[in-house]
């Protein structure tokens, strides 16, 4: 089982992660690290680093793709030519294509997700709509091959959801055990439309940090309109 997971300067760390520590467990796993070019990749964060391997060049097929997204970076990988001509040509050899978070606008920039319901990130969700896919608020949304998880933490719900129609439930359920994911959060105040609007405002201000930490002046010019709807939202 080749999986590829997609990796890229300003990603969500947690988003490859927590899917990969799923994904690991699969039997036969063959799990690679690709990104644009060989070498250190980045997190949003700064703080945390990853080695891509392999280069996009290099890749040619992959029974899964997967595609985190990010606090910002993902604006950039949507416009990049070279990897979304690569995403449609690893997407015609998957049995499926996965993404977390905003990873699925990137691959609604293909345009592989054009009249099928997605999900993301609740902050940018929208967006989805300018590539002509149709948003869902769901936490894992299943369209054919293409399954798309809302923000972080649902990637690990979606690797295990994915492991369940790879190998089945008891697999699925020992892959879960594994990780000992039993999530028990303090505070029920994960989900964007049951949250309170104070609670919302402050997560948007931690985002936009966070953004700040990532995107220079030239991602500012050219992505001034979006990042200003987005504020908006």
């Amino acid at each position: 089982m080749n999986i590829v997971i997609y990796i890229y300067n300003g990603m969500t760390m947690l988003d490859a992660i927590g899917p990969y520590e799923i994904l690991r467990n699969v039997k036969g796993a063959n799990i690679r690290l690709v990104a644009k070019k060989k070498g250190e990749i980045r997190a949003d964060s700064h703080a945390v680093f990853l080695n891509a391997k392999h280069e996009i060049k290099e890749i040619k097929e992959a029974d899964i793709l997967l595609i985190p997204g990010s606090t910002i970076g993902f604006l950039r990988e949507m416009k990049d030519k070279e990897v979304r001509e690569w995403i449609r040509q690893i997407d015609q050899t998957t049995q499926k294509t996965v993404t977390v978070c905003t990873g699925s606008l990137i691959l609604a920039a293909t345009g592989l997700l054009e009249g099928k319901k997605a999900t993301s990130h609740w902050k940018p969700i929208e967006m989805l709509s300018k590539f002509n896919a149709i948003p869902v608020r769901e936490r894992i949304v299943e369209e054919g091959k293409y399954i798309t998880a809302a923000g972080v933490s649902a990637g690990i719900d979606m690797a295990i959801y994915l492991v369940d129609q790879l190998e089945g439930e008891q697999m699925a359920k020992a892959a879960q055990l594994a990780i000992e994911y039993d999530p028990q959060p303090m505070y029920d105040s994960g989900n964007f439309t049951t949250a309170d609007k104070e609670i919302i405002k402050l997560a948007e201000k931690q985002m936009e940090r966070d953004a700040l930490k990532d995107i220079n002046p030239l991602d500012m010019l050219k992505n001034a309109q979006t990042l200003i709807k987005m504020r908006k939202k």
